[in-house]
């Protein structure tokens, strides 16, 4: 019986690979399920096959067993799915050529063998300050901008760092900003701490080694809103691109539609980082979406978002891919399928080696001379 009812309990665990997750630790345990599926998968082998030792045999714990490993599954192979046109879907969209792999087995079992990168935590304004990661090699170098996420009232720049020190090890320096937060900070207040890095960043290159033509922001969650918005709303000196890593691209709309009470309170969230709600502060949502600032001139876009996130809407990229694609901007949307939010939290997972391809690969065509 007690096989039985952990067979089972794996089985809900691997629905959440294929449904939304409803609540807010079930979302955290999709991120797993589906990022990390491997280690679920051998615990349904060892429950499945303990009921040979222990006597507790049950043909339905086998049956139902053998689904949840299938369901397990199902995250890599739609992935094997995505990485088998992506290469030709980014060539066509970027106007470049390239026949690297955006998804190994091994890279999945044992991780990427980067050198690790030290960073520097240097101040660049009040009680601000930038982590930074330099690239691995000699010379001048591009910088990335990273934003982190945290609903705008927490995060830092110490979040997943592994993206960066891969990104170090592929020829680009990494600077992860620390930003003013909400309630006590509303927008634009992040958008300038962005600017005023950047500021930072030009009148050190010199000694940081950065390549000042080549500037991309890039952010995650609320932090790709506030590097959406940098980006967007005015011409920033040597940007070249922006990274949109599951970005809330709409307020206004995103107001409208929240999502579930039982997994976050997203209008409260708005609220507190907007100053009020929609009907006593319109404008402000309006000047906080990035989505209403997209324009002929707007920077070449990557945007990255899965079907199944239950914080930050898919339509965000949706309606921001609509209005990129109206303008003629170069830009590029790694849609995954099974993907919820914060899947590249594991960036050896089947959403976190098909994500870090788009980002190098979107690096490197828009980051030249």
């Amino acid at each position: 019986m007690i096989r039985l009812i952990l067979i089972i309990l794996l089985l809900l665990t691997s629905l959440l690979t294929v449904i939304k997750a409803p609540t807010y630790h079930l979302w955290m345990l999709a991120i797993g399920a589906a990022e990390l599926a491997w280690i679920f998968i051998v615990i349904t082998l060892v429950v499945m096959l303990s009921g040979f030792f222990i006597h507790d045999y049950n043909t339905w714990g086998t049956v139902l067993g053998c689904v949840a490993i299938i369901l397990f599954l199902s995250p890599l192979f739609r992935a094997y799915d995505v990485a088998s046109h992506l290469p030709k879907a980014m060539n066509k969209a970027l106007g470049d050529e390239s026949d690297a792999t955006p998804l190994s087995l091994s890279v999945l079992l044992s991780g990427y063998k980067e050198a690790p990168v030290a960073y520097k935590s240097l101040p660049y304004c009040n009680n601000l300050h930038v982590d930074f990661y330099p690239a691995v090699h000699p010379g001048n170098h591009p910088c990335v901008v990273l934003v982190h996420g945290g609903s705008w009232s927490s995060g830092s720049s110490q979040d997943l760092p592994e993206l960066n020190i891969y990104l170090a090890n592929h020829g680009y320096h990494v600077a992860a900003i620390n930003y003013r937060l909400a309630p006590q900070y509303i927008c634009p207040a992040p958008v300038e701490d962005v600017y005023l890095a950047m500021d930072y960043l030009r009148a050190h290159a010199g000694e940081l080694r950065i390549d000042t033509n080549n500037f991309v922001l890039m952010g995650r969650s609320a932090g790709a809103q506030i590097a959406l918005l940098a980006a967007y709303r005015e011409q920033v000196p040597g940007l070249k691109g922006v990274v949109d890593f599951y970005g809330p691209a709409d307020m206004v709309w995103g107001y409208s539609l929240p999502a579930s009470p039982l997994v976050m309170d997203s209008r409260k969230v708005m609220e507190n980082y907007l100053g009020g709600t929609y009907s006593a502060v319109p404008n402000n949502y309006a000047a906080s979406s990035p989505v209403e600032f997209v324009n002929k001139n707007t920077v070449p876009t990557l945007l990255i978002h899965g079907e199944h996130d239950v914080l930050v809407a898919y339509e965000h990229s949706i309606r921001l891919e609509k209005k990129l694609r109206e303008n003629g901007i170069k830009h590029f949307f790694l849609s995954l399928p099974w993907a919820t939010h914060g899947f590249d939290y594991n960036l050896k997972g089947p959403g976190g080696q098909l994500s870090t391809y788009a980002v190098l690969r979107f690096l490197q065509n828009i980051c030249k001379g």
